[in-house]
């Protein structure tokens, strides 16, 4: 192994141990493995605003520096709005906008190219004082046509993605640094918007990734609490339907549907603040709002409307234990959630005590994208009591405790509940799982 080699394994190594504090080895390997198998183009999109530019441009350039450094490299694109809207107030010019768009005149324009060249340069810089290698690119990626030039002036809309500048910056090891600037086929520049130009350039690259770098972090809800993951096949139309989803956030989500739409099924967009960025990639739990567009969930109740072969590698994959032979034959189903595509299940039965859940099954690849908990929110809608039992060093029990109104300590089981009528009703849980036969080997 050369000392390059070395030195390269070793602080990936580092890093490792570094991600270790966040989640188990087994998470971050997984992750590794997962985007280290990725053509290098299709890992990430990172979409980069001005005010983060502006505001956080230190904790930004950690976090991708630290991307490289693990042998991934993320594509970026930059905005520069609040900066545009300073140097331009500077000379004079007044911002004029219609439906979003910012007017731009030829005097603008000047203007609009010198702010994105020196945003551009401004994050290469940081990140090569970082370590990291990058490549400033400011031209030559989004072709465009005059978007309507009595209506907006020199504004683009971009009609081809050429690749050819952020392919040979990728082939060199080199972290790509788009500005948002568009050109006609004549050579005249124009001010493409930031959104639109990184949606066509996701659209041609139908990464597995795409990264909104924000500083709120994510998605808020009512509440200003942050919404983990959206499952857009089970979850948009009642998202769509809150009265606090509205303005900006509603355009985004639309947006961002539509985006996935174009994508394949295992893309996924994450948005989230520059220095949470690693634990977002890295992790179960993420740091942020993962959107997928997800899997419908199916609800059966009888084994007959099931693939029980397909169910049977489901539990056995997710627990890494063989069932008992007779499962199926034994256990009386009162309902089944199960993904379409047989990624994530819970099988609820009719016990004396009440509604038991008897197993919630997640295959690993399917760990983080907010799979399990949609299947979990479908069966929730319709299930006012559950109890049921896990082992005691099961990594999902901090799910648990948050999704139950109260835990017992059994022994090798902790046993959870919602919606208990009464402390005999708890008693009546504990006795059951206490008695319970296992049902899976080993």
């Amino acid at each position: 192994m050369s000392p390059s080699q070395l030195a390269h394994r070793q602080t990936r190594q580092t890093i490792v141990r570094l991600l270790s504090s966040m989640a188990s080895a087994k998470e971050i390997s997984q992750y590794l493995k997962r985007f280290s198998q990725l053509d290098a183009k299709r890992f990430a999109v990172v979409k980069v605003g001005g005010a983060v530019l502006r505001d956080d441009l230190e904790a930004l350039t950690s976090s991708l520096s630290f991307l490289q450094e693990v042998g991934l490299t993320p594509i970026v694109l930059h905005g520069a709005g609040p900066q545009l809207d300073t140097e331009l107030s500077a000379a004079g010019i007044e911002k004029h906008t219609v439906n979003g768009l910012r007017v731009t005149t030829p005097e603008a324009l000047a203007i609009v190219r010198r702010v994105f060249q020196s945003a551009n340069l401004e994050l290469v810089e940081a990140l090569q004082r970082n370590g990291a290698r990058a490549t400033s690119i400011t031209g030559g990626v989004f072709e465009a046509d005059y978007l309507d030039r009595d209506t907006y002036g020199l504004v683009g809309e971009v009609n081809k993605v050429n690749l050819a500048p952020i392919e040979a910056s990728l082939r060199a090891g080199s972290i790509p640094v788009i500005a948002s600037l568009g050109e006609t086929a004549g050579g005249q520049i124009l001010n493409v918007n930031a959104d639109f130009a990184a949606n066509e350039l996701v659209c041609e690259l139908q990464p597995y990734k795409i990264i909104f770098l924000t500083g709120t972090g994510g998605l808020l809800d009512e509440n200003g609490k942050l919404i983990d993951s959206i499952n857009l096949s089970t979850e948009y139309e009642q998202l769509m339907a809150q009265p606090w989803i509205h303005g900006g956030m509603r355009v985004k989500i639309e947006q961002i549907k539509d985006l996935l739409d174009k994508l394949p099924m295992e893309s996924s967009v994450s948005i989230t603040r520059p220095a949470d960025l690693a634990k977002e990639l890295f992790t179960h739990k993420g740091s942020g709002t993962l959107v997928r567009r997800g899997e419908r969930v199916l609800t059966a109740t009888s084994w007959a409307e099931l693939d029980l072969v397909r169910m049977k590698q489901l539990i056995e994959s997710s627990f890494g234990r063989e069932l008992v032979p007779d499962y199926f034959e034994k256990t009386m189903l009162l309902r089944c959630y199960v993904s379409e595509n047989y990624r994530a299940a819970m099988i609820l039965t009719d016990e004396a005590q009440g509604v038991y859940l008897d197993k919630f099954a997640v295959l690993d690849e399917a760990q983080g994208e907010g799979l399990g908990r949609a299947v979990w929110n479908v069966m929730r809608e319709q299930t006012p009591q559950m109890f049921w039992r896990s082992r005691s060093g099961n990594p999902v029990n901090h799910f648990y405790y948050a999704q139950s109104d109260g835990c017992y300590k059994l022994g090798q089981w902790k046993v959870f509940w919602f919606g208990a009528p009464d402390f005999d009703a708890i008693r009546g849980y504990v006795d059951h799982c206490a008695a319970r036969p296992p049902s899976l080997r080993g």
